[in-house]
């Protein structure tokens, strides 16, 4: 009996231990996490809050899904059609914009279909498909993909539904997926921040950019407590809050790599 008390004993003064331990999950996506954005975000947003920040990093269309399912207590995602979509269903509440950037367009310094310097996105993609040069697509039902399809459509293409054998899709985040071009020596389509993150360069250089089209904006919103019990509200509002915060927004802007930033913080509520 002796030792069963203390088992009891030593069991119950774990218990506020744990109950103690504040975390949420953050579903996000690629672009964020390998960016190295959240390496410099979150210990901030720990610090001043003692909430530990889990981050499942995916397409913003998993990131959403995650987010339906009540498997996350937060999203920041890049979609905002699919963002307004998801809080319309009733999934998400708090819905606000958070930052921006671009996305760019990325080629071989040989540039085969002549794109450098074409700052009409569409014509850039025309381009590359009369040359038929190789294209890497994520085709992971991310922001991006999402952006890069609707880019396509409005040139009046559609290589992926067509099967053209010089476009093809790795179903794998921004990273990898610039790894592929790399390797193939291919253009892709990606997000300005991770770009300037990503190391294995080899040829590739951005060589379209600038086109009003390929602005870049990101979304924070709390996974709807009503639809999900078991949410962290209030530790998932205090990270909602900090980042659209001043002292966020500003944590936002201090991120850079050699001098260039990243992304650039916009915070605006939904609706206002």
């Amino acid at each position: 009996m002796g030792l069963m008390r203390v088992i009891v004993a030593l069991m119950l003064l774990a218990l506020p231990a744990a109950a103690q331990e504040k975390f949420i999950t953050l579903a996000s996506t690629t672009s964020t996490e390998q960016s190295g954005l959240f390496g410099h975000l979150l210990p901030l947003f720990t610090e001043k809050t003692g909430i530990q920040v889990r981050v499942v990093a995916l397409g913003t269309g998993q990131a959403l899904a995650v987010g339906q399912r009540g498997d996350a207590d937060a999203l920041l995602v890049h979609d905002p059609d699919a963002e307004k979509a998801f809080v319309a269903a009733g999934h998400g509440i708090e819905h606000r914009q958070v930052m921006y950037n671009d996305f760019v367009v990325i080629g071989p310094a040989a540039d085969p279909a002549g794109i450098a310097g074409i700052k009409d996105v569409g014509e850039a993609l025309k381009r590359i498909a009369a040359k038929e040069a190789p294209f890497v697509s994520r085709g992971d039902n991310s922001g991006t993909h999402a952006a890069e399809k609707r880019l396509w459509r409005q040139a009046g293409l559609q290589p992926w539904a067509d099967k053209k054998p010089w476009y093809r899709e790795t179903g794998s985040g921004m990273g990898p997926a610039l790894n592929t071009a790399s390797g193939m020596d291919a253009y892709i389509m990606s997000d300005r921040g991770t770009w300037l993150a990503f190391k294995n360069r080899a040829s590739l250089k951005i060589l379209s950019e600038g086109d009003v089209k390929l602005f870049n904006q990101y979304g924070v919103m709390l996974t709807n407590p009503q639809r999900h019990p078991h949410v962290k509200r209030d530790f998932g509002m205090a990270f909602v809050s900090w980042i659209t915060s001043a002292e966020g927004q500003q944590a936002i802007a201090s991120y850079r790599i050699e001098g260039e930033s990243l992304f650039f913080p916009n915070a605006k509520r939904e609706g206002s």
